[in-house]
């Protein structure tokens, strides 16, 4: 390794040491690089997890060209959900989230469809899980 590498490599480790005691900020700084690349409001809001008592969420976007035609879909999951909120007219809850969703995210407007996916996952066996999907046009909520 030579002398220029070294360096950069043992500043980069100090300044990561020195921000080590506030996780968060880092963590902050990282969602607002991604948000400014991807569109502000690209991160689902703490208002969508709210709406159902989510535990995770995230989002995926998706651009396909197939000949002539083109297909542009948001996929937003939210994870491990209230079962009491979702058991009660889920697709009423999955449009309100995609409503949220679409009214945050800048560059909704660049998408034709948003996905929400409802995922439901068994604690003892991660790998056991139930998903319910609604489908909307974004056009419907501009």
């Amino acid at each position: 390794m030579n002398k220029l590498a070294s360096f950069w490599l043992i500043i980069s480790l100090l300044s990561i040491s020195s921000c080590s005691c506030n996780p968060e900020k880092i963590i902050h700084f990282a969602f607002k690089g991604m948000e400014t690349l991807m569109g502000e409001g690209f991160l689902p809001s703490e208002e969508i997890r709210a709406l159902g008592n989510f535990q995770g969420m995230s989002v995926n976007l998706s651009n396909s060209t197939e000949g002539d035609s083109s297909e542009s879909v948001i996929f937003l999951q939210l994870q491990n959900g209230d079962p009491m909120i979702l058991g009660n007219q889920p697709e009423i809850l999955a449009r309100k989230c995609a409503e949220l969703y679409i009214r945050d995210f800048e560059k909704s407007t660049d998408y034709q469809q948003i996905t929400v996916q409802f995922i439901q996952s068994d604690p003892r066996n991660p790998e056991n899980f139930a998903m319910q999907e609604y489908t909307f046009n974004t056009a419907d909520f501009l």
